[in-house]
């Protein structure tokens, strides 16, 4: 077994047969390709730090994945030339995937913007303004469906991060229900 290896290449193994007289062998290694990028929030443009990159194959496989560093660049190496689904994800935004295509022996670029929803926090209180604990918050999308809910800290208060741009209807129980 002869095996070939080279840096920025698949190493290849093949058999060969060596007999009395010297065996010429021609070999061809395939270079290594690798994918980077930088990963920034969508209505703001700051890089997002502790993204999550995965690159899936057409099989749907996971054949690499990385994180992004505090510059919101990430780098997927040792890949193979083929066309890829890039998939990435952070908690403070929506994930995202785009389809990219990675030539052998060289570095593609794929920047992603991830859209960043947003905030609604408040505190469920009574009439006299006592904080609420333990109050069931529901959020109600503009077609009546539920959105997200939470339960009140003991301050009264609640968060819901990465809500989509539209109207929504609050709702508070666990006490008399408020809208």
């Amino acid at each position: 077994t002869l095996v070939a290896a080279a840096a920025a290449h698949r190493p290849h193994a093949s058999t060969v047969l060596v007999g009395s007289q010297p065996a010429d062998v021609d070999l061809v290694l395939r270079g290594t390709s690798s994918l980077a990028g930088t990963v920034r929030a969508g209505r703001t443009g700051t890089p997002v730090p502790g993204a999550t990159a995965s690159l899936a194959d057409t099989a749907g496989e996971i054949v690499a994945v990385g994180h992004t560093g505090d510059t919101g660049r990430y780098r997927l190496t040792d890949l193979a030339a083929g066309r890829y689904t890039l998939a990435v994800s952070a908690p403070c935004c929506d994930p995202a995937a785009v389809p990219v295509t990675v030539d052998e022996g060289s570095e593609a670029t794929q920047d992603v913007e991830l859209a960043v929803g947003g905030r609604l926090a408040g505190a469920a209180r009574t009439v006299s303004g006592d904080p609420v604990p333990d109050a069931r918050i529901t959020v109600l999308d503009a077609a009546g469906n539920v959105t997200a809910a939470a339960i009140t800290g003991p301050d009264g208060t609640y968060a819901f991060e990465n809500l989509g741009a539209g109207e929504y209807t609050v709702i508070a129980s666990g006490y008399p229900p408020v809208a």
